[in-house]
């Protein structure tokens, strides 16, 4: 299998890894109503806590970050270094547009923590903690998403070390996930609809 085709399938693979919703299998097996049916309607993390409290946010989490982190492993070992940013991308859009669940996920922040965590760990961590400074100052788990995937798309753009196909898939995955946060973005500043 030549390199294209490697990537191809392994992007493939990636899009189907993140189509697994952990947050609504979850809820299924212990019997709770779908987590899009309540709170933001964001099967993530945020609304688990909101709907199912810390612990089962903390296992969504964990599952979330954990199947991230094996992609990231397995992209490292399979394709060139400039092809692992796009890889993460169709993770995230598996996880945004997941063909298990009508289409209707979630958003991508902990997948991208995950992945990155792999690609650019000190960058990871320096992720975490722009999330938990932006959340004392403004107490909006969006806002300190915005914060973290901004660190973790510079921290995968400076990996890069001159690739600059690998630099605008950082790029590009961080702007999707800003982009699937536009219902946030409208009630924040734009009113509600």
């Amino acid at each position: 299998m030549n390199g294209l085709s490697t990537f191809v399938l392994l992007l493939a693979a990636a899009y189907v890894a993140g189509s697994i919703n952990f947050s609504i299998l979850v809820f299924r097996i212990t019997g709770r109503q779908d987590p899009r049916h309540h709170g933001s309607g964001n099967p993530g993390a945020t609304n688990v806590y909101r709907q199912a409290g810390i612990g089962w946010a903390a296992v969504v989490l964990l599952l979330d970050v954990g199947r991230a982190v094996l992609v990231a492993l397995v992209a490292v070992g399979l394709v060139a270094s400039w092809q692992v940013p796009w890889v993460g991308l169709g993770l995230i859009l598996g996880n945004r547009f997941p063909c298990f669940h009508r289409f209707q996920g979630g958003k991508g922040v902990a997948n991208y923590l995950g992945f990155t965590a792999v690609v650019a760990p000190v960058w990871a961590a320096l992720g975490v903690l722009a999330w938990g400074a932006a959340h004392r100052v403004w107490h909006t788990p969006f806002l300190s998403s915005f914060a973290m995937v901004s660190i973790l798309a510079a921290g995968t753009t400076i990996v890069q070390a001159g690739s600059w196909q690998g630099g605008v898939g950082a790029v590009v995955t961080a702007l999707f996930i800003v982009a699937c946060h536009h219902r946030n973005i409208r009630e924040q500043w734009g009113g509600k609809g």
